[in-house]
């Protein structure tokens, strides 16, 4: 057994348990934590977009998220607001104001306008995807919280061994040949099947209160925009030649890596349980 997967195997033993207590605690323990998760993902991000503690940049970002965060957590309780309307001023206010100053810089403009593309794309990337996560885990109509996070946990990583299993015995179409070279049609297909088989699990388990094609669906749904969205973690950590976000968590890489699914994930089964429960 290699080094590597004993590490992923022990960070699994601590913190699979850990972060699901936490999730069933809800409220203010739940917001910590993700919000802490958030943080790191943005500090990774910014590091590696070369932005340390000494530029403005990387606190002006640092606070979007957080205000962000606390928006949905202050509001989540609200159902004549939708969510995603709380992230729009906070990203407005954060291109307006990175973008004066970044305007005045010495750099070139070519040089200050990358930077100030990238700075938008991770405030957008973050501030909007993790407050997603943090409505999940809060509770969704008479879903609750706790349930909703074992379920997305479940399915996308029991999804994500079934995809790299059948993707390495049956795997030869390329999927995304240039932005993750290993990742086959064959594993996508794995992917979504492992997450049907949790989907299954749960509605005998936990969710046999809804009709069954509706839990399936939101297996389906979760693992199809999940897989999409470690591509598209790929896309930017390859468009700046890292392999990983950072070493934060030995065997797993960074924040980032191991929450890409799970960020485009959260936006979708959302939005699909506040329809249900409106419905």
């Amino acid at each position: 057994m290699s080094r590597n997967l004993i590490a992923r195997i022990a960070v699994a033993i601590v913190f699979i348990p850990l972060i699901l207590w936490i999730s069933y605690q809800g409220g203010t323990p739940f917001f910590a934590m993700i919000l802490l998760f958030a943080l790191i993902a943005m500090t990774e991000f910014l590091r590696a977009e070369r932005i340390g503690l000494s530029h403005w940049q990387f606190w002006l970002a640092q606070a979007a998220v957080v205000l962000s965060m606390y928006l949905h957590f202050r509001a989540h309780d609200d159902p004549a607001l939708p969510a995603v309307m709380l992230t729009l001023p906070v990203v407005a206010a954060f291109f307006l104001l990175s973008g004066a100053i970044l305007g005045m810089g010495r750099q070139t403009p070519q040089e200050l306008f990358t930077r100030h593309t990238h700075l938008v794309w991770g405030v957008v990337y973050i501030g909007l995807l993790y407050p997603q996560v943090l409505h999940l885990g809060l509770g969704v109509g008479s879903f609750n919280g706790g349930d909703t996070m074992l379920f997305v946990f479940g399915l996308l990583w029991v999804g994500d061994t079934a995809a790299m299993g059948i993707g390495s015995w049956l795997g030869k179409r390329k999927l995304a040949p240039t932005v993750s070279p290993n990742k086959t049609v064959a594993g996508f297909t794995g992917g979504i099947t492992g997450a049907l088989a949790i989907g299954i699990v749960m509605y005998a388990w936990k969710f046999n209160f809804v009709p069954v094609h509706h839990v399936l669906l939101i297996a389906v749904g979760a693992s199809v925009f999940g897989q999409l969205g470690d591509l598209v973690e790929s896309m930017w950590k390859r468009s700046i030649g890292i392999k990983d976000s950072s070493h934060l968590i030995p065997g797993h890489g960074g924040m980032l890596d191991r929450f890409d699914s799970l960020l485009f994930a959260a936006p979708f089964v959302h939005a699909y349980l506040w329809w249900l429960t409106r419905g």
